[in-house]
């Protein structure tokens, strides 16, 4: 028995990069940083994003999923402390229309904002619309696909959401968070290739 458990704590520590490791958070019980499943026929995985934890809302039906989000290592704003939960929210599973190739980079993310978009993946949003306002792909062992999932962002307390310091005044992704305010989120559709 003791040799599965450690089996299994090593299987997870190798399959959640160090930095969320490294926080003292343990996040709510059924919350999981990254998660593997087969849609259309394809093996993928979603995750894991610094402070980010997913659970389906019904049993292991993984096509909506509740979520929260923590300031692990003040990743998303200096205001804050550490490990604080900032935001609360669901995330609809969908695949985008093909209407053109996915963009891809050396990056591990190629963001692409809402007006750069082809309209028929804007118009694919759950409703409501106003409120899902980012949509961040799966992947699979070639890099990212067209399937992923549109996440509503709830706020929980009031921050200025400025990646740790990182980002300029004039960023697109730089707004203020407040609770209560779901449609403040940056509009945005990201293609994520894995860690």
């Amino acid at each position: 028995m003791r040799r599965f458990q450690m089996s299994a704590c090593l299987l997870l520590m190798l399959s959640v990069p160090s930095q969320i490791l490294a926080a003292d958070l343990i996040p709510p019980r059924g919350y999981y940083a990254r998660l593997e499943f087969t849609h259309q026929g394809q093996s993928l995985s979603f995750g894991p994003f610094v402070g980010y934890y997913f659970k389906p809302l019904q049993g292991d039906d993984l096509s909506r999923l509740t979520f929260v989000c923590y300031n692990e290592g003040q990743f998303y704003t200096d205001q804050l402390p550490d490990d604080t939960l900032l935001y609360r929210g669901e995330a609809v599973l969908s695949t985008l229309a093909r209407v053109r190739p996915l963009p891809r980079s050396e990056q591990r993310i190629t963001p692409l904002f809402f007006a750069d978009a082809p309209q028929p993946w804007l118009q694919q949003r759950p409703t409501p619309q106003e409120e899902y306002l980012h949509f961040h792909s799966a992947y699979d062992q070639s890099g990212a696909v067209y399937s992923g999932y549109w996440l509503r962002h709830e706020p929980v307390t009031t921050f200025s959401y400025n990646m740790g310091g990182r980002l300029s005044k004039d960023s697109p992704l730089r707004h203020q968070a407040k609770p209560g305010d779901a449609q403040n989120f940056p509009r945005i559709i990201e293609f994520d290739k894995g860690p």
